[in-house]
């Protein structure tokens, strides 16, 4: 599962019954600083859902809308243990690095 897959997820996560695009891709913008176009936020949702990682359903008529109907997107069982595993992963990986991962990191920015 690939870094943005894994955002995507976590924000879902992260808003529960409020995980819907706009509010997705604001969560993604607000922990991570990152500009992020809807595009990108609405075809990997397409991707997670094919791969049976997220559900999605179609919400009530919005008004401020103009009439159309928010899509809210919730993790399935599936796609959370994937989430895990990588998750998992990334923290076996990183165990034990990230002191000289901050030092090269401060290098970079010239600190």
């Amino acid at each position: 599962m690939g870094e943005f897959e894994q955002l995507i997820m976590l924000a879902i996560l992260r808003l529960k019954d409020r995980a819907y695009g706009v509010e997705i891709r604001r969560a993604v913008a607000e922990r991570t600083g990152r500009d992020v176009a809807s595009g990108a936020v609405y075809t990997t949702l397409g991707r997670l859902e094919t791969r049976g990682y997220v559900r999605s359903r179609i919400g009530e008529t919005v008004p401020e809308r103009t009439g159309q109907r928010r899509k809210y997107y919730r993790i399935e069982p599936e796609g959370a243990a994937a989430l895990h595993r990588s998750y998992k992963a990334l923290r076996a990986m990183a165990s034990g690095v990230v002191p000289e991962l901050e030092r090269l990191a401060m290098e970079a920015d010239g600190g």
